[in-house]
């Protein structure tokens, strides 16, 4: 919850202004073009089966693959926009990213496809990040909520294109046109980060940081880990943002298609739906977080409840299709997926001083992409043992689901009674510091 100290500028804090918000939205252009490309595979799943003759499994390494780079790559990129800077990193992203959808478009066999999403998935890794410093270097300090918000909105209007305007151009132009088509727009944000984008204003340079080794990293993620707040933040991630993350990478157009008989256009717009209701319950979480602190635990495990509430009415229901009523409401709730798995980073935040945010954040980004990559591959395997039996196949959400909210369970108390005692010794340093 904001304070009435976190309202008013604070020495040495950037001025913000038309100019901060012309070059943020430089870098935030750079990660609306990487989500594009990161999701993009979600409208292509069958065609890529058929393109590159493999069954689910091999179909699912693709996503699989991405997203372990991506999970990677998250604390050595937090170092790396230490080092060089956000201009530099979010360049050789854009680079990584748009050589990795031009290789997609024009890979000759799995292999060479694999390599080019591998790619893709190293430069997506270096955008988030990016942004969100890019953020703190050019705004005042009490708007780093608002800035971040905003770039998480922009981010799911990059999957809203690629379900929208990518799948059209798929189906209209072919593969090799749409995709190599769609790495322009790659082209495109790199030259205006080269020719526009500045890491800050000018007066507000940061400190030269010392050197800071291999030493120095492990005892900050060491010292991260020992938070129970860092964990607990970790598993809510980890339990939260999966379901939806599977179903838009990957499997939700084959499973919409497939195995309820849907129309591709109508299972674009049900794909359409998740994106928008995360978009809105995005802002109302938000809003409700930040009015009630103590809802942040009620907000993630009630997701995980409805969430796995109408998969489990979705995959039993009578006869061999669900009613297109139920299908819409589980795509509005799986919605609540990515909003939810934010709360993790509200978890981890209190409980790390401000030295260990990147890494803790880090460790927390971690958690969602681990289960999404670990549910992929089980699918996978699943529909190849049953025969496409979409229903034995998704129930491995339920077991993920339910490994998740046993160890926020068990860490919850723990990270709350670290919490205020963080708390309490931060109200005790302020009330010594002379005015």
């Amino acid at each position: 919850m904001s304070s009435p100290a976190r309202n008013v500028t604070l020495p040495g804090d950037p001025p913000g202004g038309r100019r901060a918000v012309t070059v943020w939205s430089i870098g935030v252009a750079v990660y609306f073009v990487a989500v594009i490309f990161r999701t993009s595979l979600g409208v292509a799943g069958l065609d890529a089966a058929d393109r590159f003759h493999v069954n689910a499994s091999a179909l699912s390494t693709f996503s699989i693959l991405q997203l372990l780079v991506y999970a990677g790559m998250q604390i050595p990129v937090g170092l790396l926009v230490d080092r060089l800077g956000t201009k530099k990193v979010l360049s050789i992203g854009a680079v990584l990213f748009t050589a990795g959808q031009l290789g997609f478009a024009f890979s000759p066999s799995y292999g060479t496809a694999l390599a080019s999403r591998a790619l893709l998935g190293c430069g997506d890794a270096m955008t988030f990040i990016s942004v969100l410093r890019l953020g703190t270097r050019w705004f005042p300090a009490r708007r780093g909520p608002l800035v971040a918000q905003f770039a998480g909105l922009v981010g799911m209007a990059g999957n809203l294109v690629s379900t929208l305007v990518l799948a059209r151009l798929l189906h209209g132009i072919g593969w090799t046109p749409a995709f190599a088509g769609s790495a322009l727009a790659g082209v495109v944000v790199l030259v205006l980060t080269l020719l526009f984008l500045k890491d800050h204003p000018e007066g507000f340079e940061p400190e030269p940081s010392p050197h800071q080794g291999a030493a120095y990293v492990r005892r900050q993620i060491a010292a991260a880990w020992r938070e129970p707040g860092t964990r607990l933040g970790l598993w809510v991630h980890f339990t939260t943002q999966f379901p939806a993350m599977v179903f838009l990478l990957l499997w939700g157009l084959p499973f919409l298609v497939q195995a309820q008989g849907l129309s591709r256009t109508t299972a674009g717009e049900l794909l359409t739906l998740v994106v928008l209701s995360n978009m809105v319950i995005g802002l109302v979480y938000g809003q409700i977080v930040a009015r009630h602190h103590a809802a942040r635990l009620p907000l993630a495990l009630g997701t995980v409840g409805a969430t796995a509430l109408l998969w489990a009415a979705t995959l039993a229901y009578p006869g061999a299709q669900a009613p297109m009523w139920l299908l819409v409401v589980l795509c509005s709730v799986l919605g609540a997926c990515g909003p939810a798995s934010m709360l993790g980073f509200d978890f981890a935040r209190p409980a790390n001083p401000p030295e260990r945010q990147g890494t803790a954040s880090g460790i927390t980004n971690m958690g969602g992409f681990i289960a999404s990559m670990t549910t992929l591959f089980a699918i996978g395997v699943l529909l190849d043992a049953t025969g496409d039996d979409y229903d034995t196949a998704f129930s491995a959400v339920f077991v993920l689901q339910a490994l998740g909210v046993s160890q926020i369970l068990r860490l919850r108390g723990r990270a709350a009674q670290r919490e205020r005692e963080r708390l309490v010794a931060s109200r005790v340093e302020t009330v010594h510091v002379p005015a």
